[in-house]
């Protein structure tokens, strides 16, 4: 295995506590390139193209076990430290160990461990197969196919062991809570597309030696598949509530910081609040266009109407990137890059991998070149396997507040931010939480709004009266207090989402990701909050793009270190210049 050194981003920070704090992170590189070579490769740890995660009954056991210890070396270390940034990073590599270990443990005491392995799979051969990948490096996926497979000496099929983990956790403790049905039956429904998914990579990258590996891996999935249907679903539960310190736990990892029942009433009070500016814009939108209905949600399905068509899509949504860019100039909104953003449409099993619109973020570590992508899925499942196409990215109006978060302003330049300006590794990687990221990418909505046309307005603030219906229905539904049926119909009567984004957030709300869709509403509050700190302690002095920039030069801090950095280092420094 070949680890970095400190110095590993493309833009070099030549700040000498950078490169003694990523010296630190190491600590736990190691640690995620031992258990996780596949996510660890795909961030930029070299040396791991080749090698896979092997399921055994008590690695979460050993994970916790490398964690402590690492946990008490950055702790001696943190002991010694004199340098306020550096121990400010030891302290963001250790909140992460702890809450790894605490999330590990609570989840093994009470969960009986179900994996989708058709996906899992999918995931590491796509971490190679990929235009970005060095065409050098993607041989290793035929390596990993065979590792998968079991088909390579002194491995066994992916699909045995994770079998062999399950059986044994349900003999050892009969109580432990089955899988959502509902995720079960969809994992079921998506095995093919992930199985047809890397088959594809492989015949669109001209590889050799994979064929035998791949009619192996698809005999196993199909046969892991019926032990799933024959004794994952037997245990699978319809109440897909977690157990509340299960659920808390998940809103603490994801960085919510409010606590949640005062955040799902700001909510409630911002969803009227946002229907009320909604409906104001939809009246002069029908006005101008001899609409006879003025209702916010009877004008967005006549705007939904004019729909993209599948080869105008792509080409629509660069022309509205590069009317962005141009809006951000004039307007010294933040700092841009010279280079073009990448935008493309999903796979079918990317899709059934991430159903919503998404940023794939560039490599962190050892970056030559490669920079995120943001990529449009135009349909997902629902029950039964039944395809559902979206109609709410694929309108024009639609492009302006989708671009504005998933690229620029938003996530790619978040992103590749770090990479072309440099941050250090701890702040990039593990102080990585969904609220100090959906933040940025719902506060770009938020700052470009202004400069939309009116249906743009209109369909941004539909994005925004969508992410604070998440920040009440997500916890709802965990207390009971709301049923998957009454969400569905407040999305698509109220939100006026296609019964595709309705059920894919369904989806993220009971199974996917319970807590993490409570994070967007949370991270923009917490935002605008230190925004207005800010201009209320510079006054006219306040420049808007060096906010910014300074926002993403900070990497990934979550909410109360951002707001210490702002205060502590960006408004002092301002004040000065001013003075």
């Amino acid at each position: 295995m070949s680890l970095l050194c400190a110095s590993t981003l493309l833009a070099q920070n030549n700040a000498p506590w950078v490169a003694k704090s990523n010296e630190n992170t190491q600590i736990l590189l190691r640690i995620m390139a031992k258990y996780a070579p596949e996510s660890a490769g795909q961030i930029g740890i070299t040396g791991l193209d080749e090698q896979i995660t092997v399921p055994s009954a008590d690695t979460p056991e050993r994970v916790r076990a490398d964690l402590a210890q690492a946990r008490r070396q950055l702790q001696e270390r943190l002991a010694a430290e004199h340098d306020p940034l550096v121990k400010q990073d030891l302290e963001i590599l250790i909140e992460s160990v702890d809450k790894q270990n605490r999330a590990s443990l609570a989840y093994e005491h009470a969960l009986l461990p179900y994996d989708n392995v058709a996906e899992t799979i999918f995931g590491g051969i796509r971490a190679l197969l990929d235009d970005q990948v060095e065409p050098a490096r993607r041989p290793a996926a035929v390596v990993r196919l065979r590792k998968y497979a079991g088909v390579a000496p002194g491995y066994q099929p992916v699909t045995v062991l994770t079998r062999e983990i399950f059986e044994q956790k349900l003999k050892r403790n009969p109580a432990l809570l089955g899988p959502v049905k509902a995720e079960v039956e969809k994992d079921l429904s998506d095995t093919d597309e992930y199985v047809q998914g890397i088959g594809a990579l492989f015949a669109k990258y001209k590889l050799d030696g994979w064929q035998d590996a791949y009619g192996e891996l698809k005999q196993q999935l199909a046969d892991y598949d019926q032990f799933v249907r024959a004794e994952v679903l037997p245990k699978s539960r319809t109440d897909f509530r977690l157990p509340p310190e299960l659920y808390a736990i998940n809103l603490d990892n994801v960085g919510v910081d409010y606590p949640i029942n005062q955040l799902a009433g700001m909510a409630h009070q911002q969803f009227t609040d946002v229907q009320n500016q909604m409906q104001q814009i939809a009246a002069r939108i029908a006005k101008e266009r001899g609409w006879p209905n003025s209702d916010y949600r009877d004008v967005i399905r006549r705007l939904k109407q004019d729909q993209l068509t599948s080869d105008t899509i792509l080409p629509h949504y660069q022309k509205r990137l590069a009317e962005i860019e141009e809006i951000i100039r004039v307007n010294h909104l933040v700092t841009l890059p010279d280079r073009p953003a990448i935008i493309r449409l999903a796979t079918p099993a990317e899709t059934a991998q991430q159903p919503a619109p998404h940023m794939i973020p560039p490599r962190l570590i050892n970056n030559h070149g490669e920079r995120g992508e943001f990529v449009l899925p135009l349909g997902s499942k629902g029950e039964n396997g039944k395809n559902l196409k979206y109609d709410d990215f694929t309108f024009a109006a639609a492009s302006w507040t989708l671009t504005s978060h998933k690229a620029r302003p938003g996530h790619e330049l978040q992103f590749d931010a770090m990479v072309e300006r440099g941050v250090s590794l701890a702040r990039a990687l593990f102080a990585f939480n969904s609220t100090n990221v959906e933040g940025w990418g719902l506060y770009s909505e938020w700052f470009m709004l202004p400069y939309m046309p009116d249906d743009g307005k209109l369909i941004s603030l539909q994005h925004r009266l969508m992410r604070a219906g998440r920040a009440f229905m997500d916890p709802e539904l965990q207390q009971g207090k709301m049923t998957p049926d009454q969400a569905m119909q407040l999305m698509e009567k109220d939100i006026v989402l296609s019964e595709a984004l309705a059920t894919e957030e369904v989806q993220r709300f009971t199974f996917r990701m319970p807590g993490q869709a409570v994070s967007y509403f949370d991270g923009l509050n917490r935002l605008l909050e230190i925004r207005r700190d800010a201009e209320k302690a510079l006054g006219p002095s306040f420049n808007v793009q060096e906010f910014h920039d300074f926002i993403l030069s900070q990497g990934l801090l979550p909410p109360d270190l951002l707001r210490n950095a702002v205060m502590t280092d960006f408004v002092p420094a301002h004040k000065r210049e001013s003075d």
